[in-house]
This record gives C-alpha cells, sequence and structure tokens, in this order.
C-alpha cells in the first residue's frame, strides 16, 4: 500500500516524497480513507504512530478542494491540543505537508502575547490549531468566528480533560456549528473520552491499530528500586556509569524539576527544564536546544508527554512515576518512534508502589526490577503483579507485650514498635467531563 492508493492528491504526495514518508503505518492506512470519505472518527494508537498525518492529511485535501473560500477572522477546519508545545508541534507537521497548497495554517496558544495572534486572525485562517483556553479568549474578543468550520479535530482529548478543559470544551463545542465533521485521535481513550466521543461524534467509525492502553513494544522497560531521598544521587550515578547522551526526565512537580535541574547544572551537566510556570519562549528554547543536543538532560513536567517528536530520542526516564497510569504511556512514548527503540528506566521508592500497580494493571505486564548496588532500598518496594496486585509478604507474629505496656501511644491507637506504616495509596483525579445539552430547552410553567 503507497499514500497514492488511499487517494491523497499530488501535491500532498510531493510533499511526503520530500519529508520521506514512504509506506501509510496502520493508523494512516484506516483513518485517512475514512476522514476523506467525511466520516466522524475515533482512532487510538500507540504514540509514535503516525497519528497527526492520519488527520492532518485528509484534512488539508478536504479543505484544497471543497468548500468556500476563508472570510475574515473566520476558521475552516480547527485542531485542539492540550498543550503549547504540541500546538506548535503540530502546526510544524501541518505547514510541511501544506507546503504545495493554496492554504493558510497558524497556531495559537497561551503563555504570549494575544494581539499578534489577533491581527494574524484578521484575514481569515483555513486550518487553526490551538489550545482551549486560548481560542475561548480570541473567540471572546471577536477575533474568531466559526461560522465557516467544517472539520473539528480533538488531538489528546483525555489529556485536556486531565489538564481541567472540560468546562472550555463545553463553551467551545456550543459555539461551533451543529452540522461539521469531528474526528478524536489519542493513544489512549479513558472511559470518560468514550463517554465524550458519544456526545460529540455522530456515528464514528472506530479505528484501534493495537490493544487498548498498550505501550509500545519498541521500548524496553525496567524498574529501578531506590529510597525517595536517594533518587538525585541515584540518577547522577546512572548517567555517569552508563555514559548517558541525551535524556528526557520525567518529575511530577514543577519544584521537583528545578531542583533536579540545579543540582545537575552544579556538577557541571548542561541540563535544562520545562513546566508550567516557565514563559512559552524558554520551553520552546529549551525543547530546541534539547533537540539539537545542545542540551543533555531536558528535565520536565507531564507538559512534555504528549505528542513531542524528538527524532532518535535513546532514554527516558521517570524521576517519579506519575500519579496518573495513561501518563506513562505517553511519557516512555517519546523514545522508540517510528520504529526505532528505546529504553524507558522508572525509579521508583516505596510511597510509590500503588503507582507502579495501577501502570502494570493498565500495561498489562510487570515491569522487570533491578537493585543498583550501594542504593538498595532501605523501605522495601511491595512485590507487583499486572493483576494490580500489592503483593504484601506476611507480618512477623507481634511479641507479647511487656507488663505495663511496651508498645508506643499515637493518636489514641496503639502501635507495636515493629510496625512500619503502609504507604498511603495514589489517589487518581477525578476527570470532569463535560455535559453538551443538544437538544432544545425546556420551558418551565
Amino acid at each position: 500500500m503507497t499514500f497514492a492508493t488511499l487517494g491523497l492528491i499530488e501535491p500532498l504526495l510531493r510533499s511526503l516524497e520530500k519529508l520521506g514518508y514512504q509506506t501509510p503505518t496502520p493508523v494512516q492506512a484506516q483513518a485517512i480513507p475514512a476522514v476523506l470519505a467525511g466520516r466522524d472518527l475515533m482512532a487510538a494508537a500507540q504514540t509514535g504512530t503516525g497519528k497527526t498525518a492520519g488527520f492532518a492529511l485528509p484534512l488539508l485535501q478536504l479543505l484544497a478542494m471543497e468548500g468556500p473560500k476563508v472570510t475574515a477572522n473566520s476558521v475552516r477546519a480547527l485542531i485542539l491540543v492540550p498543550t503549547r508545545e504540541l500546538a506548535e508541534q503540530v502546526h510544524e507537521s501541518v505547514r510541511q505537508y501544506a507546503e504545495n497548497l493554496p492554504l493558510r495554517t497558524y497556531a495559537v496558544y497561551g503563555g504570549v502575547s494575544i494581539n499578534p495572534q489577533m491581527m494574524k486572525l484578521r484575514g481569515g485562517v483555513d486550518l487553526l490549531v490551538a489550545t482551549p483556553g486560548r481560542l475561548l479568549d480570541l473567540f471572546r474578543q471577536n477575533a474568531l468566528k466559526f461560522n465557516q468550520l467544517q472539520t473539528l479535530v480533538l488531538d489528546e482529548a483525555d489529556r485536556m480533560l486531565d489538564l481541567g478543559f472540560s468546562e472550555e470544551l463545553a463553551n467551545i463545542y456550543r459555539a461551533l456549528p451543529k452540522k461539521r465533521q469531528t474526528l478524536l485521535f489519542s493513544a489512549t481513550f479513558s472511559d470518560d473520552i468514550r463517554l465524550l466521543a458519544g456526545q460529540m461524534l455522530n456515528d464514528p467509525l472506530s479505528i484501534e491499530v493495537s490493544p487498548r492502553n498498550v505501550a509500545a513494544n519498541t521500548v524496553k522497560q525496567w524498574v529501578v528500586t531506590v529510597d525517595k531521598k536517594r533518587k538525585p544521587e541515584l540518577f547522577v550515578h546512572l548517567m555517569r556509569k552508563n555514559k548517558w547522551k541525551q535524556v528526557l526526565v520525567f518529575a511530577k512537580t514543577r519544584n521537583g524539576v528545578d531542583a533536579l535541574v540545579e543540582k545537575l547544572q552544579g556538577l557541571g551537566v548542561n541540563a535544562d527544564g520545562i513546566h508550567g510556570d516557565k514563559p512559552q519562549a524558554t520551553r520552546q528554547r529549551a525543547l530546541d536546544r534539547f533537540k539539537l543536543s545542545e542540551v543533555q538532560i531536558l528535565v520536565a513536567t507531564d507538559v512534555a508527554a504528549r505528542g513531542l517528536d524528538i527524532e532518535d530520542l535513546p532514554l527516558v526516564v521517570n524521576f517519579d512515576l506519575p500519579i496518573v497510569a495513561e501518563y506513562y504511556i505517553h511519557r516512555i512514548g517519546r523514545t522508540g518512534r517510528a520504529g526505532a527503540t528505546g529504553e524507558a528506566i522508572s525509579l521508583v521508592c516505596a510511597d510509590e508502589v500503588n503507582m507502579l500497580s495501577a501502570i502494570e494493571m493498565l500495561t498489562r505486564q510487570t515491569l522487570k526490577r533491578q537493585n543498583e548496588p550501594d542504593f538498595e532500598p532501605e523501605h522495601r518496594v511491595p512485590d507487583t503483579d499486572a493483576s494490580g496486585q500489592v503483593i504484601k509478604k506476611p507480618k512477623k507474629p507481634k511479641k507479647p507485650k511487656a507488663s505495663g505496656g511496651g508498645g508506643k501511644r499515637n493518636l489514641g491507637k496503639w502501635v507495636d514498635s515493629g510496625d512500619t506504616q503502609a504507604p498511603e495509596p495514589s489517589i487518581k483525579p477525578v476527570r470532569k467531563v463535560p455535559v453538551f445539552n443538544t437538544g432544545p430547552r425546556k420551558r418551565k410553567p
């Protein structure tokens, strides 16, 4: 099968040839004809399998061949993404695909001045890539109209819900024309997203080219257990021992990112960080330098977990495990892309055991464990397996208490001095799914 047999027009084929695209991936082979046929679509595929081309190529062809010329402040196709970095990356791919087409494309997102974006939209845009918050800002300031909209694409919609965009999505949905094509693409589809799809899509075609919520088999994964306080020391040890050249590291918090970057820079390591508190220009500069191998270690929160395409990235390290298990799949999907191989190492301490168990249950595999000499944890990480169970060793029988009471008083509860407190379970944040009421409102009597 070739891209030509999928029905793509010659200008797009020339762009693909220039980019070195030869054979469609499974998700592209199924999605492109469906989008060209005007179907609503819900497509799930492992990260790194070419989902962006799966919706962008047919969408550009429809825009080039159908519909009226775009008018002032209008948009004909809209792609919603959860993060600024993903907006930039998706638009860059769109721009390359559309090189030989007479179409106007643009990307808008927060963290930068809104005025240049308003100026750019005055002439109208055929295809717009946007984050939800900035899109609503532009719409409310009358800088953007949706009367010409033909197609809506939600890329990584589950992440948008996790980031709290449910209200924004509902507001956007109410502003869009009722008659349109809607496409949902993601590496993972939670039950919340399936509920959302049922409200937004019309008789959608469902495509799942890989088992649901399974990590790419091109990535070798394992776990190194360690005490929490020794994680920075272990990371530096592994970096030097294995002579890591380019590593993307995920930390749970913004403070955690800054602390690790500061430690690495203090040791003379060329490191930088990305998180939501940094200005967009700073974030983009750090990412660009990392892609050019000018930065050896890039530490990031989950803003870098989705969609970022870093060519031939050899290694991802989970300095902290993600609170939401699905994020693990997206994090490690930054390596092992487009058929290449990669490695993903997770540094896990005892109080992350429930997160580890959730990841193993989601991915249906028990991650191989290893201890690093001189870093064996004092607080043992309980065994886990793909069933989602934390396997606890049987407790030793308690010694009889000496007369007069040998226990310790703790908030009114007697605790034997040999007991240890079990780690607190991780709590997955509840995602609010927007409810779209498309029927007529009932008047009160």
